[in-house]
């Protein structure tokens, strides 16, 4: 029985959306709309079939971005009235302390989405924004917010817990969070199916290597650490991110550099990571840079790696016992060299990588170590829609009376 969701993931100046079978996987539509709110038109992307239908559209608000997605649906296809949607599932980054798992969306849960905001300012009010216009546009529909922050809250006082007066964290809310929770959550069930294991007797570090990155210690389908902290700032480098650094950095550059907060702020979430190091933030072109020998893009590979095989390190001392290091996310999936670079010197531990194996380039799930690795290497694709679609599908059936 086919179980379509509309996926939506509403951002400041962006609309992703998605219709998938939360019970077959399959995608039945794929959509982007760009530049919401900006002085000129918008950009719409709406692939059905595997063909891309782009258009030019007037988005001066997200109720217009929301309209210019119903005409797409209307135009291309699927007809949104015969596929039968069951639910609508939003992505929302911060959940808080407040919200450990994905829940029906009513004004109490949307208005606590929304105070929620100060811990998330550039998301949860865009993801707030896109929430309220997709109920006012499908009201006859359940609609259910996935937490990026969700499958982090498992994680033990010991892990979340900073060192900080706890009077002033209590206050305001200041503890690890963890960000990229559906994608941890897909990919470590993915792996335990993958190896032919229970779930629950499968531990794995997931490293979601993206633009953004960060890496979980799953133990038993469990987040028990994450890299990313209060904010996606903390943890791995990234594109454009620093990831962990001394907090004495920001007092330093105030004082020497006449830095405020906000150009700080811009400094280490926009300006920094292998951006900053090398100039460019595309993985495939520093990796070529690298390879042609430019120091600035070898470097900033190197730092690149040498941070995620830190924190695998630190990982495999938290679970004790590591069925598999899994890569994940778009250069995690991609990037043969990155994988091998971070591996490398780490057959003591052992983690074994099969050359061969590694370059081979495939959608398909896979395990890339060699016969006598002890810890199983895999790449795994992430579908954080098809997560986000079952959750909302799990939350409507614990309310299935409500919407028969």
């Amino acid at each position: 029985m086919s179980k379509p969701v509309l996926v939506i993931n509403s951002g400041s100046s962006s609309l992703k959306y998605q219709v998938v079978d939360a019970e077959s996987g399959e995608a039945l539509a794929v959509g982007l709309i760009e530049r919401i709110g900006g002085a000129g038109p918008g950009a719409l992307t709406h692939t059905v079939g595997g063909e891309k239908h782009p258009a030019e559209v007037q988005v001066p608000d997200h109720a217009a971005a929301m309209a210019a997605m119903s005409d797409a649906f209307a135009q291309h296809g699927p007809d949104l009235a015969e596929v039968g949607l069951v639910a609508v599932g939003h992505r929302v980054v911060q959940g808080g302390a407040r919200f450990g798992h994905s829940v029906h969306i009513d004004e109490e849960a949307l208005a606590t989405i929304e105070q929620l905001s100060d811990l998330a300012p550039l998301h949860n009010p865009a993801n707030a924004a896109g929430i309220r216009v997709a109920r006012a546009q499908f009201p006859d529909l359940p609609h259910v917010a996935v937490f990026d922050t969700a499958f982090h809250l498992t994680m033990p006082e010991v892990a979340h817990t900073y060192a900080i007066d706890r009077e002033v964290a209590e206050e305001h809310r200041i503890r690890r969070y963890g960000f990229h929770g559906t994608s941890h959550a897909y990919v470590s069930q993915r792996a335990a199916e993958f190896l032919g294991q229970p779930l629950e007797d499968t531990n794995v570090i997931v490293l979601h290597l993206g633009n953004g990155a960060s890496a979980c210690a799953v133990r038993g389908g469990i987040s028990v650490d994450t890299s990313m902290g209060l904010t996606p700032l903390e943890g791995l480098v990234m594109g454009t991110r620093s990831g962990d650094i001394d907090p004495a950095v920001v007092f330093h550059l105030a004082r020497t550099a006449g830095m405020d907060i906000d150009a700080v702020d811009t400094l280490l979430n926009k300006r920094s990571g292998v951006l900053g190091l090398s100039g460019r933030q595309d993985m495939r072109d520093l990796v070529e840079a690298a390879a042609a020998g430019e120091p600035e893009a070898q470097l900033a590979l190197e730092v690149y790696c040498y941070r995620v095989r830190k924190y695998i390190g630190a990982y495999l001392a938290v679970l004790g016992r590591v069925d598999a290091i899994v890569f994940t996310a778009g250069i995690g999936e991609n990037s043969a060299e990155v994988r091998a670079l971070t591996l490398e010197g780490l057959a003591g531990l052992g983690i074994e990588l099969d050359g061969e194996a590694n370059l081979v380039r495939s959608g398909e799930a896979r395990d890339i170590a060699t016969s006598a690795s002890r810890v199983r290497v895999l790449v795994i694709p992430t579908n954080e829609e098809l997560e986000i679609a079952r959750q909302a599908i799990d939350v409507v059936g614990t309310r299935s009376s409500t919407y028969n």
